[in-house]
């Protein structure tokens, strides 16, 4: 049987890291107390110390690529508006 590997959230991440530099308990205790690796909340506190808290954060891409993608459909739709309004200009100066 397969296990799926669990994908921890950017929050989880930097707790368990702050919780490492702060050094209250040995990452072996904080690997058992969160169910994690010691090696993952070593490499996490590493992260941390080198880049920051955005270091965890894995949205800003996908969260443009959403906008671009929204972006694209909105001038899609301003577009399409545009040609029925001409079309209805003209046709309304046919009755005129």
């Amino acid at each position: 049987m397969v296990k799926k590997r669990r994908q921890h959230s950017a929050e989880f991440r930097f707790r368990v890291a702050v919780a490492a530099i702060r050094e209250a308990h040995t990452v072996s205790e904080l690997a058992s107390q969160h169910d994690v690796h010691p090696t993952l909340i070593r490499k996490w506190k590493s992260q941390l110390l080198q880049k920051g808290p955005q270091v965890f954060a894995r949205k800003n891409g996908r969260d443009q690529r959403e906008q671009e993608a929204r972006e694209a459909e909105l001038y899609e739709q301003i577009g399409r508006l545009k040609m029925e309004l001409e079309w209805l200009k003209k046709k309304a100066a046919q009755f005129e």
